[in-house]
């Protein structure tokens, strides 16, 4: 696989202390999509976006190798050059989604104005993701 240069995309910080700061806080971002990716209630996504934000910041090494990731790299580039997700990671995502909470009212949670809250907060997420733009939607005919 080749690799690629995304440097000229990044924006150096000209402090070490933020720089390190920066560093610091990507890898923290990159080890809590980490356990995204192993518990369902954590999003593993938005973290390694934060992560990609911080190391553009910080580090050329620690960039290049997320953006050259070859899982999370082409969904962060994809959100960084174009603002859009996927259709199919989009579909994914609102559907395991939507599992989640549906076990999660339905077995664990008794209290039922949280049970609402959920629901509600629900349909707000999967609202809010199915309306970000995806460049590869199939069209309606």
């Amino acid at each position: 696989m080749q690799k690629t240069d995304f440097s000229h995309e990044m924006r150096r910080h000209d402090s070490p202390f933020m720089r390190a700061l920066y560093l610091c806080l990507g890898t923290a971002c990159v080890a809590l999509g980490g356990i995204g990716l192993l518990m369902p209630v954590l999003p593993t996504t938005p973290f390694l976006l934060v992560a990609a934000a911080c190391y553009a910041r910080a580090s050329p090494r620690f960039y290049n190798t997320l953006l050259n990731h070859p899982s999370f790299g082409p969904l962060i580039v994809e959100w960084r050059r174009y603002r859009s997700i996927p259709w199919r990671v989009k579909l994914i995502a609102i559907s395991l989604m939507s599992a989640t909470l549906a076990t999660s009212i339905l077995i664990f949670v008794e209290y039922p104005p949280l049970r609402i809250a959920l629901a509600f907060l629900g349909i707000m997420l999967a609202i809010w993701l199915y309306r970000i733009p995806s460049r590869d939607r199939p069209r309606r005919r």
